[in-house]
């Protein structure tokens, strides 16, 4: 960083960290704070995180990111150790065990994974299409827990829960597979349109692929404006749209044929 070079340090991980400082100052006989943390715990990790800056082009220009890593027990993020790295950080990804047991890779869970600055660091067609979809898919998982009870659904609530068991088949992410920008919009806009919702889930794999390589018939300057900050125009919505809904249409007419069969 005094280099002017930017730099990214991961701390793994944070929690073994504070164990290991509660133990040596239990040994020294210092006053215990809530679950046995000495009170300075917070002050210890603060102080290591926020070295991390960007510095003045007059000092360098510089800058250090770091990534603490953390373990939580029985997924309890409110505990006294997450909760203080928490509130010291810009946000936090939450990595599911319940997901992992669930197959879904990564297994980040969309809900506790919040960001303080993410809207003002993406680019403006990702904001265009998240938001809408953080909201089904938080409509689904509080509807998922509830069908888990056997209890007979009507036909909208149906449909939530379809629609969410698409977004969450379009999250998974095989390791070492990049998306590009411009895939990744026709993907969310697909999901936002609901186009996937009349696909089978066993071919949600096979559509997403077919949607991926219709990119290429989205036209060179859409692409472009699609990599800057230029908000996302209501021509080029539909443009994709109709693009995606064209490359997904013998997807939807397999699923017609089962329900007629």
């Amino acid at each position: 960083m005094d280099s002017g070079r930017d730099v990214l340090i991961v701390y793994d991980d944070l929690t073994n960290h504070a164990r290991a400082y509660r133990e040596l100052s239990l040994l020294l006989r210092r006053p215990p704070g809530r679950e046995a943390f000495p009170g300075d715990i917070f002050y210890i990790h603060s102080r290591l995180l926020e070295r991390a800056t960007h510095l003045r082009e007059e000092l360098g220009g510089g800058s250090l990111t770091a990534l603490p890593i953390i373990e939580t027990e029985a997924q309890n993020i409110s505990a006294y150790i997450p909760t203080n790295l928490i509130s010291i950080t810009d946000g936090q990804i939450y990595l599911s065990p319940s997901f992992f047991q669930l197959g879904v890779l990564p297994a980040v869970d969309v809900g506790k994974s919040v960001s303080r600055v993410g809207g003002k660091a993406q680019r403006a067609a990702y904001r265009a299409v998240a938001g809408d979809l953080k909201l089904a898919y938080a409509q689904f998982e509080e509807l998922e827990t509830f069908s888990r009870f056997g209890a007979r659904l009507d036909e909208d609530t149906r449909k939530i829960i379809e629609h969410g068991l698409r977004i969450r088949a379009c999250l998974k992410q095989p390791e070492f597979t990049p998306v590009s920008v411009p895939a990744q919009i026709i993907v969310l806009l697909a999901l936002t349109a609901k186009l996937f919702d009349n696909v089978l889930l066993e071919k949600m794999t096979e559509a997403e692929h077919v949607l991926r390589a219709a990119v290429d018939e989205i036209p060179a300057e859409v692409r472009e404006r699609l990599d800057t900050a230029v908000k996302l125009s209501g021509e080029d919505r539909e443009l994709i749209v109709q693009i995606a809904r064209k490359s997904l249409a013998r997807f939807q007419l397999g699923f017609e044929t089962r329900e007629k069969a």
